[in-house]
């Protein structure tokens, strides 16, 4: 009887740290992600400027939120492994409801006046230069609230869709093959994320035009799925840890009643 416990109590704390884990990095991609990073100034090297649609080119741009979206992706995955589909949908709801409340507090801070002495002390910025700090302030946050909306819609969709993947394709493969569903739940997903998500913050709520949308939103797909390949060891890895942690048996029973349930 206490070994029994003692296995469902190391199930329930995985699930925990999985899902703060989890959580943690989709509330961090929400408020990082109104900045749109040069991956060619990081690499220290010329614009790419591939032709695109017209006179438009494609550049490496994106998001800085999409960087640690991949781990989303992993821990999602693993959630799935052990506690099947209805698991991921479970957490991927709750953090849902946490950035909606989160973005009911932005909403606040952005509307409440500023302190006189705050405005002073930060009138000029490090060069001297005159600095409303109140503007810049409200002018990140309510970008990031657009992107809140347009992710908190893409992100439910997005993880719907990679938990149905995920758990169709290991019924397909008779749980074999873990990097295929892995890697498959991702490519479907993320197609629809990594498109929604731009489309409703900063093309209806921004003020993006549609080639802008798709440009980005090309990169950061492509980004995702080059990411969620090399990251492949690392679910694999985290298998390992776990199933070491769990027991040989106690994964047994819980991978089999992820598949059916």
């Amino acid at each position: 009887m206490k070994k029994d416990h003692k296995i469902s109590e190391k199930s329930h704390n995985l699930f925990i740290f999985l899902s703060t884990f989890f959580i943690a990095n989709a509330l961090l991609a929400e408020f990082i992600g109104v900045k749109i990073l040069s991956l060619e100034k990081i690499l220290s090297i010329n614009p790419v400027n591939i032709p695109f649609i017209g006179d438009s080119f494609l550049s490496l741009n994106m998001s800085v939120g999409v960087i640690i979206w991949p781990i989303v992706f992993i821990i999602s995955d693993v959630i799935n492994e052990y506690y099947g589909r209805k698991g991921v949908q479970k957490i991927s709801l709750i953090a849902a409801l946490l950035i909606l409340y989160s973005f009911v507090i932005v909403l606040f801070s952005t509307e409440s006046p500023p302190a006189d002495f705050w405005l002073e002390n930060n009138s000029v910025d490090s060069s001297g230069n005159a600095f409303n700090i109140n503007f810049a302030y409200n002018s990140i946050f309510r970008q990031g609230m657009g992107i809140i909306v347009g992710s908190l819609t893409a992100f439910l969709v997005g993880q719907f869709v990679d938990a149905y993947t995920f758990h169709y394709l290991r019924i397909l493969t008779n749980h074999k093959w873990l990097w295929l569903r892995a890697t498959g739940s991702t490519v479907v997903s993320q197609l629809v994320d990594s498109f929604l998500i731009l489309f409703i913050a900063f093309y209806l709520l921004g003020n993006w035009s549609f080639i802008e949308v798709i440009s980005v939103g090309l990169i950061q797909y492509f980004y995702k799925i080059f990411i969620a390949i090399v990251l492949t060891p690392v679910i694999y890895w985290m298998h390992i840890v776990i199933d070491k942690y769990l027991g040989e048996e106690r994964v047994k029973e819980m991978i089999e009643k992820a598949t059916t349930a």
